[in-house]
């Protein structure tokens, strides 16, 4: 009987590990929970050692659990660069692709993309999930994080898919209202719809106008997490926004939006990220390189507005 573990078992145990639960990992996986417990029993009889503490609410890896999951990581990681070295993925791509966004764009523009993408090459399958906060994706498991915004920590690798930046605007009842601001500082006194991005703190909008860079604090009855409930907000006559061109050109071009103070903007670039050592990666380069064409294009097609 073969007493080595079977990478399959690895991915399992690396996926419990990841969620610290057997259902969250079965979601993870595509499997079902009974599926997950059996593996890794099968896995602790394999090395003949406790890989979890269990009780009722939580799953908690112990340490002879952290030690298989340094050694897990290192060796799945061999696995897929032994598959990619002998040229299989470099002609079909294939496995499973962990890719994470930001709630708006994610949904409007990088779903389409990987589902074209995934129709263009079956052999991959795609776990696709969005969030409101930046995603560390060398400790949460992801492959690959398209990301707005410049502000990527330096032990990652980023790939420019596209330009993109910010706009200022607000509906035409609003500024019927309260007047069109003239100055930046003038945004001071208006009511602005403030939402967390994953890339700046709240509160604080940094625009250029052309080389120099201006800050400012803003404020308003309103704020969010969500773009898309922030873009409604300020359509509805509740504020000025300040929104990716992506979001609002078709707004702005149709006359529900007015773009203010047109002189500033604030870049906002979108980005792949991803660890170092998926840098050399079949199948996330041939995703990068296909969410390029396609972000680019939708992008491009988004700034006609001007």
């Amino acid at each position: 009987m073969n007493s080595d573990p079977l990478p399959e078992d690895l991915r399992v145990f690396s996926a419990v590990v990841r969620k610290a639960s057997f259902s969250g990992a079965a979601e993870e996986l595509g499997v079902s929970a009974s599926y997950v417990t059996k593996r890794i029993r099968i896995l602790e009889e394999t090395l003949t050692t406790r890989l979890f503490h269990r009780t009722t609410r939580r799953v908690v890896v112990t340490e002879e659990g952290e030690r298989v999951y340094h050694w897990a990581l290192k060796i799945l990681d061999d696995v897929d660069h032994l598959v990619e070295e002998i040229g299989i993925t470099r002609l079909a791509p294939r496995g499973s692709l962990r890719v994470c966004s930001s709630f708006g764009f994610g949904r409007r523009v990088v779903a389409p993309a990987l589902a074209a993408l995934v129709e263009e090459h079956p052999s991959l399958r795609v776990r696709f999930e969005v969030f409101d906060r930046l995603v560390d994706v060398a400790t949460e498991g992801f492959d690959l994080d398209v990301r707005v915004g410049d502000e990527i920590a330096p032990h990652l690798i980023a790939k420019r898919l596209a330009s993109n930046h910010r706009v200022l605007c607000a509906a035409p009842s609003y500024l019927e209202k309260h007047g069109v601001p003239g100055t930046l500082s003038d945004l001071a006194a208006h009511d602005c719809l403030i939402i967390k991005e994953r890339d700046h703190p709240f509160g604080v909008w940094r625009l250029r106008n052309g080389k120099q860079e201006s800050t400012i604090k803003v404020r308003g009855p309103l704020s969010s997490n969500n773009g898309e409930m922030v873009v409604n907000w300020a359509v509805k006559g509740r504020g000025v926004a300040l929104r990716s061109t992506w979001d609002v050109g078709s707004l702005i071009a149709g006359g529900k939006l007015v773009h203010i103070l047109p002189e500033y903007s604030q870049e906002a670039n979108v980005w792949a990220v991803y660890p170092s050592r998926l840098s050399t990666s079949a199948k996330v380069r041939v995703c990068v390189d296909y969410l390029q064409s396609h972000i680019g294009e939708f992008l491009q097609h988004a700034e006609e507005w001007h």
